[in-house]
């Protein structure tokens, strides 16, 4: 299993000299499993570059989405594929409350985007599952997903093949003001033993109480889960789109200190555009 990350901003993109290290792109994880399936982790503009990468291919695609707030949809529409002609595009949405399963498409109708979605030459189609389904399975790989504390909610997912799990949650307030979708230690169970875990991590404990139920994680808080799940690696998410490389670099080894204080066997990263690991 090969992941590598073509996105890693929250909220909205990043441009300029301060954010080359870890890049700008919004969200957006490819997945390549030992079978050669495909399957990305959500659409933000991220989705764009990798769209060149699998232009090149023919097998079909699988689209994972946590929810459709802007920066988790609007790569989408620059994805290359989609103008593909018979290239077979499999999406899932991720369960929100306002059900809205193909928001991913119609931002390109009306006068939101130049191209109708009517008109792709690709075979898209929408893999709305039922509520009570929480796993299934694309190529090898099962799937799993779990409910986030997000407003307006949305999906965290899972992909297991082989002996080796990745968790994807971001969009994650571990500890919202609101009611809780899904409770801290569901979502140790949810992560337990990853190899990676890819939490959001775009505030830190400074950041509040003004950010709280803003539906984004403290760093510190996205740590203490990674352990609890005792996953092999973290990749902190979601960075803040004013963070700069330096105060990402200052975030990531203010939380390999918190590590080593309790000397836990997690190996930490702040995740970075163009990142690649074999699994």
């Amino acid at each position: 299993m090969q992941v590598t990350f073509y996105g890693v901003r929250g909220s909205c993109p990043s441009p300029g000299a301060e954010f080359i290290k870890y890049g700008g792109n919004t969200a957006c994880v490819h997945v390549e499993l030992d079978d050669g399936t495909d399957i990305i982790l959500d659409a933000g503009t991220g989705i764009k570059n990798l769209g060149q990468k699998l232009i090149k291919k023919t097998n079909d695609i699988h689209l994972l989405l946590t929810h459709n707030h802007w920066d988790h949809i609007q790569g989408f529409p620059f994805f290359a594929p989609i103008y593909q002609a018979g290239r077979n595009i499999y999406i899932t949405p991720g369960q929100t409350t306002l059900a809205e399963n193909d928001a991913i498409l119609r931002q390109m109708s009306g006068s939101y985007f130049p191209v109708d979605y009517t008109t792709l030459k690709s075979h898209i189609n929408i893999i709305a599952k039922p509520v009570d389904i929480t796993s299934w399975q694309i190529g090898s790989a099962r799937i799993c997903r779990l409910p986030m504390n997000h407003p307006g909610s949305g999906s965290s997912f899972s992909i297991e093949e082989n002996g080796k799990k990745i968790a994807y949650i971001t969009d994650n307030e571990l500890y919202p003001p609101y009611k809780k979708s899904t409770d801290f230690l569901d979502w140790v169970e949810f992560a337990r033993d990853a190899d990676l875990i890819i939490h959001d991590a775009q505030y830190m404990l400074a950041d509040m109480p003004h950010k709280a139920g803003w539906g984004h994680s403290v760093a510190e808080e996205a740590v203490k889960l990674a352990m609890g799940s005792r996953a092999k690696r973290m990749a902190l998410y979601s960075h803040d789109p004013v963070r700069t490389d330096d105060e990402i670099l200052a975030i990531e080894k203010h939380c390999q200190e918190i590590i080593e204080i309790v000397d836990a066997k997690l190996v930490l990263f702040a995740a970075a555009e163009g990142l690649s690991l074999s699994l």
